[in-house]
């Protein structure tokens, strides 16, 4: 792939194969950003998994000390009462079937979605159109619950999902380049503890194999896994 002369300079601040200690790394990638806006910043996690094991599909939600710094849009399917707990805990749509036909007709302007169970039976129809959006919710990652008004409130506050891709990375957004690397390292460490803490009990050998990050459209940095602290 071709890069810009920006992209270029940017790449000179990091050196080639070299592992760097977790807030430098941070701070690297922030004085990397080679865009005008404020970028986000993502971090990469290579992992020693399988994913087509049921026990090894590592995945789940949490809720980022510093949140993100994207406006996440919410829609919330339920009924009756939880409509109004939905709305008032600041979700951007709220409904039921009007909802579903609307996204049966190819509509898209929401995030994120958190049903109540009584709703999965005629969302589960749009799995094939959700799935791979990501957007079909999960009751592990918080999105199927009856306490809707707490699952807004999270999603609003900066909560991420994490998945591994079909070879095992997972990548995440940890907020923006204008956070400052001390923010961006709180949500990195509690982005790593997590993952930690969901280590398949099967992993044989080294469980993370690499862990990089990246402004958007910028140099990707390596972090050294043991200055993690």
């Amino acid at each position: 792939m071709k890069r810009g002369k920006k992209y270029a300079e940017a790449a000179k601040l990091i050196e080639a194969g070299k592992a760097y200690d977790a807030k430098e790394a941070l701070d690297l990638a922030i004085k990397t950003s080679t865009v005008k806006f404020d970028a986000s910043v993502d971090v990469a996690f290579r992992l020693n998994i399988d994913p087509r094991k049921a026990e090894q599909n590592i995945r789940g939600a949490i809720v980022l000390p510093n949140g993100t710094g994207k406006s996440q849009r919410v829609l919330v399917l339920c009924r009756g009462a939880k409509q109004e707990e939905a709305k008032a805990a600041g979700a951007d749509y709220v409904g039921e079937d009007d909802y579903i036909a609307k996204i049966q007709q190819n509509w898209f302007e929401f995030d994120v979605i958190i049903a109540t169970p009584d709703m999965m039976g005629k969302l589960g129809r749009l799995g094939r159109v959700l799935g791979p959006k990501g957007l079909m919710p999960n009751p592990k990652t918080g999105t199927v619950t009856m306490d809707v008004a707490k699952a807004v409130t999270e999603v609003k506050a900066g909560k991420v999902e994490y998945r591994p891709d079909k070879v095992g990375n997972i990548q995440l957004t940890i907020g923006k380049t204008s956070f400052g690397a001390e923010k961006l390292y709180e949500n990195f460490v509690t982005i790593y503890n997590t993952l930690m803490k969901a280590k398949p009990s099967t992993i044989k050998g080294a469980y993370i194999k690499n862990i990089s990050v990246a402004s958007t459209m910028g140099p990707g940095v390596k972090i050294d896994e043991t200055s993690i602290k």
